[in-house]
């Protein structure tokens, strides 16, 4: 007997599936141990699906533990369409474990709708996974796909998109640079707290765009 996974005269699969579908979120976590715990190829297609309706968040990231847990091949082979799936968490969830499982063949799903999707927790998650996974010689340009999000959404939304460009590093400062000479005030504030986070890893995102704001809040005041 698989610990969390109930026995019947099912396949392994549908007991799985049965388990995860169980009531108390520390059943569907138990469920989820066992599944990578003793990994089953039939349990793939079944730990992503659960991925896209599950409402704990630990039990969420033990079906990311678990995937990972399986074949990298065939867990891509799941994960990479739910990235374009019409539910969010789907997209969400998809793209947080395939930056886990590291396969640089996700890169090419992240598209540029991808990293803009209206969705924060989809888009944040698009950004860790693409800085993270860029091949050589796209680093450039998907710095400066990610330039056309600064500015965007609130303190944390911020604060992972900086996280992106600090992941990509200093092919990104171009893009970074050329955000901070925008007219718009949220745009240049967010690219000079972004060049600051990565000139001191040690400087405190909070406290950078605070400096930020300030500085760029002087543009508008007129010269002596």
């Amino acid at each position: 007997m698989t610990e969390g996974i109930p026995m019947t005269d099912s396949t392994p699969a549908e007991r799985l599936h049965a388990a995860l579908e169980h009531p108390d979120a520390s059943a569907r976590l138990e469920a989820a141990l066992a599944a990578g715990t003793r990994p089953d190829d039939s349990y793939v297609v079944e730990l992503v699906a659960r991925c896209a309706v599950e409402s704990d968040f630990f039990v969420r990231d033990m079906l990311t533990w678990a995937l990972t847990r399986h074949d990298p091949s065939r867990a891509v082979e799941v994960l990479l369409p739910e990235v374009r799936s019409e539910i969010p968490q789907a997209r969400s969830q998809a793209l947080h474990t395939l930056s886990k499982i590291g396969d640089p063949i996700a890169f090419s799903v992240i598209t540029p709708a991808v990293l803009r999707d209206p969705h924060p927790e989809v888009a944040r998650a698009a950004w860790r996974t693409a800085s993270g996974l860029v091949p050589e010689g796209a680093q450039e340009s998907l710095a400066d796909e990610l330039a056309t999000q600064f500015g965007r959404g609130d303190h944390d939304t911020q604060r992972s998109l900086s996280r992106a460009f600090a992941t990509i590093g200093f092919r990104a400062e171009g893009a970074i640079e050329q955000a901070i000479v925008s007219p718009y005030d949220v745009i240049s504030a967010h690219a000079r707290a972004t060049a600051a986070v990565m000139g001191d890893p040690d400087t405190d995102f909070a406290e950078a765009a605070v400096e930020a704001r300030r500085v760029v809040a002087k543009r508008a005041l007129p010269k002596d």
